[in-house]
């Protein structure tokens, strides 16, 4: 787990007995959620005196993935191989499976934990199919859901749960554990990634997918949105927040490139089901405000500041 987030992990542990049935961490990509989620798991099953102890037969269960008490609920993209085409979703599914490993008695005799990530990515179907689980969830089975965008969640759902935030940790907390990844210019990948230190790992590390297929889409959108933002704080005479341009922007154009960051935002609610990603890529792309300094567009590689 990272550091930044151990003072949310004692917090749990010092009520361990009190907690409710069903937590929500939540708070920007990139921020160490999951693997924060994946330790209070392990701290709720943990049976050692210091939890989680790393030691006892439930911890070692655990840290091998074999905990009999434990499932993970995830959509089939992050787990499953090519050359299939695996759901961006939730499945209904895999939630009602849930059914019979929530019904039994736990196989150590006590919490059945659940790990559902990125909850968002729930359909309405499949949140009503787990709502029905935390609105009257079975002796000593416990939730908890992972999110990067609660809003999007049912509210029924969000009210089921208690909220854990999960913040942008102190910059030279993330620098210094950037610098042991190994992150080279990490304050300038940090600054892109907005704060988020394995964001700026990600986008080091992992290459982004052409942007005339879906998964290229949201990056793109993304990349769009912050040297708009960067180009609207040009405008006023700030510095860029995400370090993607230092081109000088006309004043009289903010408002232009404030207009189009947001369209960019709502470009990327939608960037999960494009009817046709060339062409969502192509209006994104073609919308793009000019430079009135310079009566150019801005280069094309200013909006993939992380490479």
């Amino acid at each position: 787990m990272h550091p930044w987030n151990q003072p949310v992990l004692d917090s749990l542990a010092g009520r361990l007995e009190r907690l409710p049935h069903a937590l929500l961490i939540h708070g920007p990509r990139g921020v160490g959620k999951l693997a924060l989620a994946t330790r209070a798991a392990q701290l709720l099953l943990c049976k050692g005196k210091k939890k989680p102890c790393d030691a006892c037969d439930a911890c070692r269960w655990f840290l091998a993935g074999n905990h009999p008490d434990f499932r993970r609920v995830e959509p089939e993209v992050l787990w499953q191989e090519p050359p299939e085409k695996p759901s961006i979703e939730i499945k209904i599914e895999q939630v009602r499976a849930l059914a019979d490993f929530l019904g039994v008695v736990s196989h150590r005799g006590g919490r059945r934990v659940t790990l559902v990530h990125p909850a968002e990515h729930m359909n309405p179907s499949t949140g009503n199919a787990l709502l029905k689980g935390l609105e009257e969830p079975p002796g000593a089975a416990m939730f908890i859901l992972v999110s990067h965008r609660p809003a999007l969640l049912l509210p029924t759902i969000r009210s089921r749960c208690v909220s854990i935030p999960v913040a942008i940790p102190p910059s030279d907390a993330a620098l210094k554990w950037l610098a042991g990844q190994g992150v080279k210019d990490a304050e300038r990948r940090l600054a892109y990634a907005g704060g988020a230190p394995l964001r700026a790992v990600e986008q080091e590390s992992v290459p982004l997918a052409p942007v005339h297929v879906r998964e290229g889409i949201d990056p793109l959108a993304e990349a769009l949105q912050k040297l708009a933002l960067d180009s609207a704080l040009s405008a006023f005479g700030l510095p860029p927040k995400y370090q993607t341009t230092t081109a000088r922007v006309a004043r009289e154009k903010a408002r232009e490139w404030l207009a189009f960051a947001r369209r960019m935002g709502q470009e990327r609610l939608l960037s999960r089901h494009p009817l046709n990603p060339r062409l969502f890529s192509a209006a994104m792309l073609g919308a793009l405000p000019t430079n009135e300094t310079t009566g150019d567009e801005p280069p094309a590689g200013s909006a993939g500041g992380s490479g």
